[in-house]
């Protein structure tokens, strides 16, 4: 039996998300918020100038614990700043619930599965959002 396709998406917004120990739902809400409404998508012009919602593209949800690897120490990152998944998948959940209730389709991996996630970065364009804001 060959690989599982859980789910697939055409143009949009594909957001690894991690979860960080304390984050709440207003967290995952307000990371629905930036993601629905953040104008990096291209008008008519080519110009980064459109949000998901005006485009009409879908979010993609991937939960990316590693993302709080911190590897600034040794040889081998530390994940101590990631929620643990009781803690982080309700606040995944909420995030994709959130997006759906702005508007915008939503499609999800599953939750501590262990994935391929191909996807092609137009532009490419990259951004980190930090919803603490520290930059």
């Amino acid at each position: 039996m060959g690989p599982e396709t859980l789910s697939e998406m055409g143009s949009g917004l594909l957001a690894l998300v991690g979860v960080k120990r304390g984050d709440g739902l207003e967290t995952a809400r307000d990371l629905a918020r930036k993601l629905v409404h953040l104008r990096v998508l291209a008008d008519d012009s080519g110009r980064m100038n459109r949000s998901l919602l005006e485009a009409g593209g879908t979010l993609g949800i991937v939960s990316q614990f590693t993302l709080y690897g911190d590897a600034r120490k040794g040889r081998r990152p530390a994940f101590v700043d990631a929620a643990p998944g009781e803690e982080a998948e309700p606040l995944v959940e909420a995030l994709a619930d959130a997006a759906r209730a702005l508007g915008v389709t939503v499609i999800t991996g599953r939750f501590g599965a262990t994935m391929d996630v191909e996807l092609v970065n137009a532009g490419p364009v990259t951004l980190l959002l930090d919803t603490e804001r520290a930059f």
